[in-house]
């Protein structure tokens, strides 16, 4: 649950940080509010693929000719798309195009993109230790070879089908834990960080634009 959540959270951030802009920005400032739109999406786009193996440039649209040199020089490319946001938004205040108030609103908003990162890097770097493992599995290798003695003399032949239903429910819940350790990968188990980031992509675009 905290895991959807934390991603579930980019949406609700998204949105809140284009219906902000939408009531900030001009409508006919088309400039400004078509590069809001696609560097917040290109933010939601790196980020899913920094969680996997690595950034998709095909994904990012650019705003200028520079763009993509520019951020291949970032190890970390969502942090540099949310410096471009900043600097965008105060750029904005010197312009005199929002005020004081309309800044420390889109503050908010901005440090959640971080903050959610953050919490998903932890998920991500943070896997079970591996003395836990080693002892959850010698536990269960243990418990699975004893166990039989323990139905043998109650349950004479039924031990064989009692036992291979208890091996298989607890190797199935020790697998599930393996799986789930990496929710940001493609498989089918993990959460749907591609069709999230389709939808902010939609959200934003209709807000904005």
């Amino acid at each position: 649950m905290g895991r959807q959540t934390t991603v579930g959270g980019l949406v609700n951030s998204t949105r809140n940080f284009a219906l902000k802009l939408n009531a900030y920005i001009s409508r006919e400032d088309h400039e400004e509010r078509e590069w809001f739109n696609k560097m917040t999406v290109n933010f939601v786009f790196a980020m899913k693929e920094h969680l996997r193996t690595g950034v998709q440039f095909s994904e990012l649209r650019s705003t200028d000719q520079d763009f993509p040199a520019e951020l291949k020089r970032y190890k970390h490319k969502p942090n540099r798309i949310a410096a471009l946001l900043y600097a965008r938004v105060n750029l904005l205040y010197t312009s005199k195009k929002i005020t004081g108030d309309h800044i420390i609103n889109l503050d908010k908003e901005l440090k959640d993109f971080i903050d959610i990162i953050g919490a998903c890097e932890r998920i991500k770097f943070t896997p079970i230790p591996y003395s836990y493992m080693m002892y959850i599995k010698k536990f269960l290798f243990i418990y699975i070879i004893t166990l039989p003695f323990g139905f043998i003399t109650t349950s004479g032949y039924m031990t064989v089908p009692i036992v291979l239903l208890i091996t298989f429910v607890l190797l199935s819940v020790e697998l599930i834990a393996e799986e789930i350790e990496d929710p940001f990968g493609r498989d089918i188990n993990d959460l749907p960080t591609d069709e999230l980031a389709g939808k902010i992509k939609e959200n934003v675009a209709e807000i904005l634009l």
